[in-house]
C-alpha cells in the first residue's frame, strides 16, 4: 500500500489546471468547471468550489409552465440547480465515471439520473414515456437536449456505444440505458416469456428498443431510480 509524506500527497493530489476550457476533468471522476457566468448542474452534485459562485435552485416557473407540469408528473423529474458567478467549481455523482461531450448543433437524450452539468446556451425538456412499463421498469423519465455546447454525463464503470442501423435494432435494460442520440425514439417491450420463466418482475423482461439510425449507450450497471420525495 502507497504510503506519502504530507507533502508528497499534497503535491499527487493537488489540483491541476490543464488548460482545457469550461469543462475539464480534474479526474476520471470529478469535473472542473472553470466558470465565469452561468451553468446548469444537477442538484447535490457540488463538491467544492473556489472563487465568487453562488448556487440557486431552479425556480418553479423559469424554464415555463410546459416544464413545470412534467416536472410535477415525473417526480420533479431533473432537479437543478444554476451556478452563478466566477471562480473553478467541482462536481461529481457519487464516484461515478464523467464522460463529457460536445454537442455540435445535435441533440441527444440523457437519462436524468446521468446528468451532471450542461452550458446554459443548451436547450432542455424533460421527455415522457409512452407506455407504462417504463414506470415498471423503474421509471425512469429522460431530458433531451439540443444545441451547441457542453454537457456532462456520469456512468458507472465503462460506457459502450452500441450503434444502431435500420437493419440492426438495439434492445438495452432500461436500467442499464445512459443516454441516446436524438434521432432515436424508444418503445418499451414487455418479454413475457421471460417475466413468466422468473415468476416476477425484472430488468430483462422490460426492455427498450431501438431502431432507425443512431446510437446508444450502456453500463455495466443497473442503476435503480432514485425515489423522489414527496413535495
Amino acid at each position: 500500500m502507497p504510503r506519502y509524506t504530507i507533502q508528497e500527497f499534497i503535491e499527487k493530489s493537488k489540483q491541476r489546471d490543464r488548460g482545457e476550457g469550461l469543462f475539464e476533468l480534474e479526474s476520471p471522476y470529478m469535473l472542473e468547471v472553470n466558470l465565469n457566468g452561468d451553468i446548469w448542474t444537477k442538484a447535490g452534485s457540488m463538491v467544492a468550489y473556489v472563487g465568487n459562485i453562488k448556487f440557486t435552485r431552479e425556480g418553479m416557473m423559469e424554464q415555463g409552465l410546459g416544464k413545470l407540469l412534467k416536472k410535477a408528473m415525473t417526480g420533479e423529474g431533473a432537479k437543478l440547480t444554476k451556478a452563478s458567478g466566477a471562480g473553478r467549481l467541482y462536481l461529481a455523482d457519487e464516484g461515478k465515471k464523467v464522460q463529457i461531450l460536445n454537442l455540435q448543433n445535435e441533440s441527444i437524450f440523457v437519462n436524468g439520473n446521468d446528468l451532471l452539468a450542461f452550458e446554459p446556451a443548451i436547450q432542455w425538456d424533460i421527455k415522457f414515456q409512452k407506455k407504462m412499463s417504463a414506470i415498471a421498469a423503474g421509471g425512469f423519465f429522460n431530458v433531451e437536449l439540443r444545441g451547441t455546447g457542453m454537457i456532462a454525463v456520469t456512468v458507472h464503470y465503462e460506457p459502450l456505444t452500441l450503434i444502431v442501423t435500420p437493419d440492426q435494432p438495439v434492445r438495452t435494460d432500461p436500467n442499464a440505458t445512459v443516454a441516446w442520440s436524438g434521432s432515436l425514439t424508444p418503445e418499451f417491450k414487455t418479454d413475457i416469456s421471460f417475466k413468466t420463466f422468473l415468476g416476477r418482475g425484472s430488468g430483462e423482461s422490460f426492455q427498450m428498443e431501438f431502431r432507425g439510425q443512431g446510437f446508444v449507450v450502456v453500463q455495466p450497471y443497473e442503476e435503480k431510480p432514485v425515489p423522489q420525495a414527496a413535495s
